[in-house]
C-alpha cells in the first residue's frame, strides 16, 4: 500500500514532509487539504490527528503526524536515501542544527511574519518584531557562513537540516517581499548581495528532482499570473 500524505499549501511543516518524500523518491498519494474549507477539521482528519493539523502521513495501518516525527519515521522505515547522515556523528550534528533552528530561529520567523501580515497596517512594526528581525539577521549570517564552506547546511549531502530550515526561510523571504514589510526588508534583502551563500543554497534545493511538486500551489498560481 502506498504512503499517503495530507498537507496544506503554505504550511512550512507540510513542506518538510513533501521535501523528504520527494528526496527519498518514495511514491505517495497526495491529499491537498483546503484550509479555507476547514478540511483539516473534518472527521477523517480528526480521526487521524485529533489536533486537526497537517501534515499527516499514513503508511498502511500506521498514522504519523508532526513534521519531525514524520521525518524520523521515514528515515527509520526507508533509510536507503538518508536524511540523517550515514554515521552517528553526522546524525548528531544534523539533529543539533535542527534543534538550534527550532530554539533560536523559528519563533523569530513567526514573529516577523505575523507583524508583516497582521500588524503593519495598524501603524508599523512593534519593537518586538524589530528585535526579532535583528536576531534573524544574526542567525542568517551564521547560516550563510556555514553554507560558504559546504553545499548543504550540514556537510556535502542534503539532509533533514535542509528540509527543516528551507521552508521557514522561504516563507520569511516571501513575507519580506510584501509592501507591508517596510524597514524589515532591508535586514535580509537583497539576498543575493547580503547572504549570497544562502541564495545559492536555495537555488540548489530548487534544482532537486521533484522540487516543483513540493512548491505551494497557491504560490504557483500567483507566480504564473
Amino acid at each position: 500500500m502506498a504512503l499517503e500524505l495530507w498537507w496544506g499549501s503554505g504550511s512550512p511543516y507540510s513542506w518538510r514532509a513533501l521535501l523528504a518524500l520527494e528526496y527519498k523518491q518514495l511514491p505517495y498519494v497526495s491529499h491537498l487539504v483546503q484550509f479555507g474549507k476547514q478540511e483539516h477539521k473534518s472527521p477523517e482528519m480528526l480521526q487521524m490527528n485529533p489536533r486537526g493539523r497537517v501534515p499527516v502521513l499514513r503508511d498502511g495501518d500506521y498514522v504519523c503526524f508532526e513534521s519531525m516525527a514524520i521525518l524520523y519515521y521515514l528515515e527509520r522505515k526507508y533509510p536507503e536515501v538518508p536524511l540523517l547522515g550515514r554515521t552517528p556523528e553526522e546524525a548528531g550534528t544534523i539533529v543539533r542544527v535542527i534543534s538550534e533552528y527550532e530554539a533560536y530561529v523559528e519563533e523569530h520567523v513567526k514573529k516577523v511574519m505575523y507583524s508583516i501580515l497582521f500588524q503593519a497596517a495598524d501603524g508599523g512594526h512593534s519593537d518586538d518584531a524589530m528585535r526579532a528581525m535583528h536576531l534573524l539577521a544574526t542567525e542568517a549570517r551564521t547560516i550563510n557562513e556555514r553554507l560558504s564552506t559546504s553545499s548543504w547546511v550540514v556537510g556535502e549531502a542534503f539532509s533533514a537540516a535542509d528540509v527543516v530550515i528551507f521552508p521557514g526561510i522561504q516563507m520569511l523571504l516571501r513575507a519580506l517581499e510584501r509592501r507591508e514589510a517596510g524597514d524589515l526588508r532591508g535586514r535580509l534583502l537583497p539576498l543575493d548581495t547580503k547572504y549570497p551563500a544562502i541564495a545559492a543554497w536555495i537555488k540548489r534545493i530548487e534544482a532537486l528532482p521533484g522540487y516543483e511538486r513540493t512548491y505551494p500551489p497557491h504560490w504557483r498560481e500567483l507566480r504564473d499570473t
